[in-house]
C-alpha cells in the first residue's frame, strides 16, 4: 500500500509550529461519596500527568510521527513554563524550543479532574492579554532565524494573545519571502486575519461560525469553504468529526475522506493531530492529497487514546492496513512481544495501564461489570485471558465452553478493553513481572493481600483496586443450567 511506503518518509521533514503553549494537567482519581459540606462530589485522588498542550501538542505529534520541530511560542516565567519546557524532550525526540518569557505572565494551564474517566470539570488558568511590540518582535523574529526556504509553517492559533494582527501578518510576510507553505489553525471568526496563508484547517463547527453556513451535507461544507477562500485566499482542509475531513481548493475538485476511527473515546488534540501530519507530510515531499490521507489515519489513532495524545508511525502504519491485516495473532488477541511493545509505547505517552485477568468464558453481566470498572481506573487496560489448558487445569476437563480465539473476541470488542492477551500457567504472576500495569484490578471476592501479582504492582508505585460483584452471576451456574 503507496500510504504505508510514504509513513516512512516521514522523517525527511521539519515544521516549524509558532503559536499558544499550554500545559495539560489531568488529575484521576475516584468518587464514592459526596460532601458533607456541600452537594458535590469529594474525588479522592490517585495520580495525575502533565502534557503538552495547543501549539506544544502539535510539535510533540511531529516528533511521534517521525519527524522534527521547531517550536515556537510564549510562556510566563513561572513553574508552569518551567515544566512546559521540560516536556519539550519527549520520548519520541526534543523539540527545538525557541521560548519567548514573559515576567508575570501565567503559562496556559487546563486542569482536568476525572473520576475513572469521567471528567468531572476542568479549570483554566491563562493570561490571554495582548503581548507587547518588543515581545511580538522576539515571536517573529524567532520564525524569521528558524524557517528554512521553501520549508513548513504552521501557525497554531487558539486565541490566547500570541497572534494580533501585527505578528500574523509579519509572520505570513516572512513565510512568502521565503517561499514556504504555510498552515494555520483558525480561531479567529473573522478568516480574513488569515490572509496570506495556504491552508487553514477549522473543525465543523469552526467553519460554521466563521462563515455563518451550515457545514453538513457535502454541498453546505463546499459553500462554507468557497466562503471561507473568498476572505482568506487559504484552502481550507476540514475535519468532519464523524463524516471525516475534507480539503476544499479553489477550482479543483473537493477531496472527501471517511473517518478512520474504529471507536473515539477522546476527541482532546485530534486537530493538532491532523495539522501535525499534514505539515509534516508536506515537508516530507509529499503532496497534499497523500499527506491528508496519513492525517486521517493519524487522527483515526488519537480519537481511540484518552486524553491529549500522538500517533506513531507504528500505529499509524497498523491504521492504513486495516482491521484484516493487523498484527494480532487471532482477532482481538496480541502475542506477548505486541503486547510488551504496546505497554511500553503507553508508558512513553505517560498513560496509566490497568490489568485484569480471568477465564471469561461465558461473558455475562458479572464480567461486563467488572471490565466497566477496570477500565474507569486507567488509561488503557489490559485483559489478560487464561489460554484453553489453563482454563482445564483450573475448571475440569469440560471446560472451558469457549475456545480462547472466542473468548478473544468477545473481550476485545467489550467497550474500555484496549488490549487483550493470553497466559498458559495458573496464574498471571509472570505476565503481570513482564508488563508491570499500573494499576490492577480483581473483584472484591479477593482481599488485596491475596490478589497474585499485587506485591509486584505495589513495588513498583502502583495500586490495586477491588472491585465490586454482581450478585448471582456465575460461568459455572450458566453452564450448570444449560446441562453443560
Amino acid at each position: 500500500m503507496l500510504e504505508i511506503e510514504q509513513v516512512g518518509r516521514l522523517v525527511e521533514g521539519r515544521v516549524v509550529v509558532v503559536g499558544d503553549l499550554m500545559l495539560d494537567h489531568y488529575v484521576f482519581g475516584q468518587v464514592d461519596r459526596v460532601s458533607p459540606e456541600a452537594p458535590v462530589p469529594v474525588l479522592h485522588v490517585g495520580g495525575e500527568r502533565w502534557t503538552l498542550g495547543g501549539a506544544a501538542n502539535v510539535a510533540a505529534n511531529i516528533l511521534a510521527l517521525g519527524g522534527q520541530a521547531d517550536l515556537i511560542g510564549v510562556v510566563g516565567d513561572d513553574a508552569d513554563g518551567a515544566r512546559l519546557a521540560g516536556l519539550l524532550d519527549t520520548p519520541h525526540g526534543a523539540a527545538t524550543a525557541h521560548l519567548v518569557k514573559v515576567a508575570g505572565r501565567q503559562t496556559a494551564l487546563k486542569t482536568r479532574y476525572l473520576s475513572g474517566q469521567q471528567q468531572m470539570i476542568r479549570v483554566d488558568r491563562e493570561d490571554c492579554g495582548p503581548l507587547t511590540a518588543q515581545q511580538e518582535d522576539a515571536v517573529v523574529e524567532a520564525v524569521a532565524r528558524t524557517l528554512a526556504d521553501g520549508g513548513v509553517l504552521v501557525v497554531s492559533d487558539y486565541g490566547k494573545g500570541l497572534f494580533g494582527d501585527r505578528v500574523l501578518q509579519a509572520i505570513f510576510e516572512v513565510a512568502k519571502r521565503k517561499g514556504a507553505t504555510t498552515i494555520v489553525d483558525p480561531k479567529r471568526r473573522d478568516l480574513s486575519a488569515y490572509r496570506g496563508a495556504d491552508f487553514i484547517t477549522p473543525n465543523r463547527k469552526e467553519l460554521a461560525l466563521s462563515t455563518g453556513l451550515p457545514c453538513e451535507s457535502d454541498a453546505e461544507a463546499q459553500a462554507a469553504a468557497d466562503a471561507a477562500f473568498a476572505v482568506s485566499g487559504a484552502a481550507v482542509l476540514l475535519t468532519r468529526s464523524e463524516k471525516g475531513m475534507s480539503l476544499f481548493r479553489d477550482g479543483v475538485d473537493p477531496v472527501h475522506l471517511a473517518t478512520a476511527a474504529r471507536s473515539v473515546f477522546d476527541v482532546s488534540g485530534a486537530g493538532d493531530t491532523v495539522v501535525a501530519a499534514v505539515s509534516l507530510g508536506l515537508a516530507s515531499g509529499l503532496r497534499v492529497e497523500a499527506a491528508m490521507r496519513l492525517a486521517n489515519a493519524a487522527a483515526g489513532v488519537v480519537v481511540a487514546k484518552h486524553g491529549t495524545a500522538v500517533a506513531t508511525p507504528g500505529e499509524l502504519v497498523e491504521e492504513l492496513r486495516g482491521p484484516a491485516q493487523r498484527t494480532e495473532s487471532v482477532a482481538g488477541l496480541l502475542p506477548l512481544k505486541g503486547m510488551s511493545d504496546l505497554r511500553a509505547d503507553w508508558a512513553r505517552q505517560g498513560l496509566t495501564v490497568g490489568f485484569t485477568n480471568g477465564c471469561f468464558d461465558l461473558v455475562h453481566p458479572g464480567h461486563v461489570s467488572l471490565l466497566k470498572q477496570a477500565a474507569e481506573q486507567c488509561d488503557r487496560l489490559i485483559v489478560a485471558l487464561n489460554t484453553d489448558a489453563s482454563v482445564s487445569r483450573l475448571k475440569g476437563p469440560k471446560r472451558p465452553i469457549q475456545p480462547l480465539e472466542a473468548r478473544a473476541r468477545v473481550i476485545a470488542a467489550i467497550k474500555g478493553v484496549d488490549a487483550v492477551v493470553a497466559f498458559d500457567e495458573e496464574t498471571p504472576l509472570s505476565l503481570i513481572e513482564t508488563l508491570r500495569p499500573d494499576v490492577l484490578i480483581k473483584g472484591a471476592d479477593y482481599t488485596e493481600e491475596a490478589v497474585v501479582g499485587g506485591d509486584v504492582v505495589k513495588a513498583g508505585g502502583g495500586r490495586v483496586y477491588l472491585a465490586n460483584l454482581v450478585d448471582g452471576q456465575s460461568t459455572t451456574a450458566i453452564a450448570a443450567r444449560a446441562g453443560g
